[in-house]
């Protein structure tokens, strides 16, 4: 069954979601990101999804302290993007905590350079973020479109050892309007080796249960969950028959 993975996003040390990756739709929510990691755990979520909005937009991480202590609370397995352009950045966020490395900007501006963590980090430590708006990839926390595609992009990386694929549709982020189901399953079946996230628009469990009857692996839930769409009771049942 395609594994559930809760998405907490960071302003500021506050968990946060966007309207299309819009910093100006910032809504922010009551728990403090360590409780909210703790009510997921408890529920038997066993990966948590962390993006530091601050870091995507300023090119370096910003709130590590959140990290350590979400990582230090709960001891999820824990995959965190955000501002991640370079080596040092990359390994301060594998000392804060975070297991997995999602890196998307240095991916599309410096391909020789994620190459090489593919081959030092391992590809079970470092994850594509491939997130695309009007077909094309975009960078810098979505405020700059590149001219690649997403399927150039992945193509890139799989005779690098590329495994893991995190795809955001920016147009269905935040909307609660449903997944791009389409171009999520042309993917997983050009690239059958690589495990993609699917990411984006989740507005009910409905839309798990069609991604998983089309054998995606993994897909990240956010708004729907903050906003009452998605409750801790449907993912605890859902793990449970995982």
């Amino acid at each position: 069954m395609i594994e559930i993975i809760p998405a907490i996003d960071i302003i500021e040390g506050h968990c946060v979601r966007l309207q299309r990756g819009d910093y100006s739709s910032v809504k922010q929510y009551g728990s403090n990101p360590v409780d909210q990691a703790l009510v997921f755990r408890d529920a038997g979520v066993r990966r948590l999804h962390m993006v530091d909005l601050d870091g995507a937009r300023s090119s370096e991480p910003k709130n590590l302290r959140t990290l350590e202590a979400v990582a230090s609370a709960t001891g999820l397995d824990i995959e965190w993007g955000g501002g991640i352009k370079s080596e040092a950045s990359l390994k301060s966020s594998f000392d804060a905590g975070a297991t997995r490395a999602i890196c998307g900007s240095a991916a599309v501006k410096n391909p020789d350079l994620f190459e090489d963590w593919l081959r030092v980090f391992s590809p079970e430590k470092i994850i594509l973020g491939a997130d695309a708006r009007n077909g094309k990839v975009a960078v810098h926390g979505w405020l700059e479109e590149s001219e690649m595609t997403l399927e150039q992009l992945v193509g890139r990386f799989v005779p690098c050892g590329l495994k893991q694929v995190i795809c955001t549709d920016i147009s269905r982020d935040g909307m609660l309007q449903g997944p791009s189901f389409e171009l999520y399953g042309y993917l997983q079946e050009k690239f059958a080796d690589i495990d993609f996230t699917v990411s984006g628009g989740m507005s009910s469990m409905a839309d798990i249960e069609r991604l998983n009857e089309m054998n995606l692996r993994h897909v990240i839930v956010g708004k729907a969950y903050y906003e009452g769409r998605i409750t801790i009771k449907d993912i605890e049942k859902w793990l449970q028959n995982a």
